[in-house]
């Protein structure tokens, strides 16, 4: 009866344990029904969750689901990490002018660029407080930016809810400097629950087409909401906020933001409907055979760059957390292997270093 007793108790506080930390903002609150039924009404969602473009199954390695997850907790080789601090630039983006187009990388799918005089920060993953310290290990060298650090916000966008992209603490601490967040369905529920007013959030599905300065023409910014293959889950219910890429057009220039996915055939297709962009920021690591539907491998890198015909190309989704087995440095390799294969103008710099483009 007293081992019973212990038993219960610990199951009791474990229970109670877990209960708590569920509580914590982070992991979002139930959806409106509001959201619900807006979502219900896009042709990207079908019996109870969003669907990609083309079947896309998670896992595509010859393993079971088990032993792909078994390998990737326990089969961790040690250069899946630096052995010293990666080097990194600290810049004062307070005092970077809006009369010229820049971008400034802070590792993984992080950045801030300049367009027409607008500013634009993507995906900040920007603090590391509990619970996505638990989940994500920066790189010594590459946490140096702060929320404190990002001047004011023209648009935020996200891409999609992974932790690695939708950040509580850091969109916490940006909230008095954001004007405008644009974000996939779903994902505002999110954003207001964390303390952004509804009036600047523009959820869009894929395909929409967010129009802002309307009145000046000349200066409208147009933010096109775009496909992208890959999947989303913040706990347990999988796909039931949508994962989108996006394109911002300014006056005459275009800036692709790629975000995470596999490969298809989304990226010729945004060639042959808007042209030639300026800048692509494409996703280029934590990729594996494992998973090669949902992120972009090598082989499918150089695809979907030959495919999107862009004039200079910026890769991100690395050198700040290990979220696969690959070297860490690999990504950089191949992203330079690739350019001078096809003759890419790859813009690639250390983290924090100002590229004009």
């Amino acid at each position: 009866m007293k081992a019973l007793l212990i038993c219960l108790s610990i199951t009791i506080v474990i229970a109670a344990t877990v209960f708590g930390i569920l509580q914590h903002p982070s992991f979002g609150r139930q959806m409106s029904k509001e959201r619900i039924a807006r979502i219900e009404q896009s042709p990207n969602y079908r019996d109870g969750t969003f669907h990609n473009m083309i079947p896309t199954p998670q896992f595509t390695g010859n393993k079971s689901m088990f032993g792909t997850l078994k390998d990737f907790i326990f089969n961790r080789p040690k250069n899946i990490t630096p052995k010293t601090p990666i080097k990194a630039v600290k810049t004062d983006l307070h005092s970077l002018t809006t009369n010229r187009d820049w971008l400034v990388w802070f590792g993984h799918s992080s950045y801030l660029f300049c367009l027409n005089g607008k500013r634009y920060l993507v995906d900040p993953l920007l603090k590391m407080e509990f619970p996505v310290s638990v989940i994500l290990h920066p790189f010594k060298g590459t946490d140096i930016y702060t929320p404190e650090d990002m001047p004011e916000i023209d648009v935020l966008i996200i891409t999609h809810e992974h932790w690695d992209h939708l950040d509580y603490a850091t969109l916490r601490d940006l909230r008095h400097k954001v004007k405008h967040v644009v974000c996939p369905l779903g994902v505002a529920e999110y954003i207001e629950y964390w303390g952004y007013s509804k009036d600047i959030i523009s959820e869009t599905d894929w395909g929409d087409n967010v129009v802002l300065n309307r009145d000046n023409a000349e200066d409208a910014d147009i933010i096109h909401c775009l496909p992208s293959r890959h999947f989303s889950n913040r706990l347990f219910e999988r796909n039931k906020t949508l994962w989108a890429s996006f394109l911002v057009e300014n006056g005459d220039r275009m800036v692709y933001i790629g975000g995470d996915g596999g490969y298809d055939d989304r990226f010729k297709q945004i060639y042959e409907q808007y042209g030639i962009v300026d800048l692509a920021l494409m996703e280029n690591g934590q990729y594996n055979e494992d998973w090669a539907n949902i992120h972009l491998t090598p082989t499918d890198l150089e695809k979907a760059i030959l495919d999107l015909k862009a004039k200079q190309i910026f890769t991100v989704h690395h050198d700040k957390f290990a979220l696969a087995r690959h070297p860490w440095n690999e990504p950089d390799s191949v992203a330079h292997s690739i350019a001078d294969r096809d003759g890419i103008t790859l813009l690639d710099q250390p983290i924090g270093t100002v590229v004009e483009y």
